[in-house]
């Protein structure tokens, strides 16, 4: 019979996996929105930036594969070969300041996947190792539990962002940002003027879509394996 102290320490390596799902989901879908080409062409058509800019559609795919380039390296400030209509860089120095400070925050996301799934795959390994087939009843609760709290995340912020999603916007910056240099200026500054309330908007749909198809995707694969066993 195992010993309770035993038991607890399960236990709690049981509920940080729970808990590492819906951060693996969350961080891994983030960085697929970060990088995704697609996505930023589908905002740039859908909210008609270049009409609102005054900058071609060559030119703001230009712009957006340089800002990805930018959150995926080392390099400080973001260096952008795109001039505005004016002739002037096309991000001033509030909004390279502000671009900084979300690239630290993408950076943070980042690490909480690479540290989500080196838990996830090691409480994996460890447990097959130590439990070997016994293991597996624990696992599959694991994925189970992650993959309802994942998607109990997603309905509590979907329903917050129903009844306002600007407070929701706001609300993230602050928590977030700790200087104020994401107040910008729609009507002089590019960086809202390319990316609007909008595009975030769709970009959230998008991400919480994502994750509610894989966490149902490995809940429902978790919930017919447990099942499996017990009419076994």
């Amino acid at each position: 019979m195992e010993r309770k102290p035993l038991r607890i320490i399960v236990a709690l390596l049981a509920i940080v996996f729970i808990l590492c799902i819906p951060a693996l989901l969350f961080s891994s879908n983030l960085r697929w929105a970060v990088n995704s080409m697609g996505l930023y062409e589908y905002g740039f058509n859908k909210y008609e930036i270049s009409e609102a800019t005054g900058i071609s559609n060559e030119d703001l795919r230009v712009a957006a594969r340089q800002l990805i380039h930018y959150f995926n390296s080392k390099d400080e400030p973001i260096q952008t070969t795109v001039l505005t209509p004016q002739g002037d860089e096309l991000f001033n120095q509030r909004e390279v300041d502000h671009l900084k400070d979300v690239k630290g925050l993408i950076r943070l996301f980042y690490l909480v996947q690479v540290v989500a799934l080196g838990y996830v795959a090691a409480f994996v390994v460890g447990g097959f190792i130590w439990q070997r087939k016994r293991f597996l009843a624990l696992l599959l609760t694991g994925v189970v539990g992650g993959s309802i709290l994942t998607i109990a995340l997603i309905v509590v912020v979907g329903l917050a962002s129903l009844i306002n999603f600007d407070w929701l916007f706001l609300g993230f910056h602050r928590l977030f940002f700790t200087s104020d240099t994401w107040m910008l200026n729609p009507a002089t500054d590019y960086l809202i003027k390319m990316f609007p309330a909008g595009f975030f908007y769709d970009a959230a749909l998008f991400i919480a879509g994502a994750i509610i198809a894989e966490a149902l995707f490995l809940g429902g694969i978790g919930g017919f394996f447990m099942l499996r066993r017990r009419r076994a």
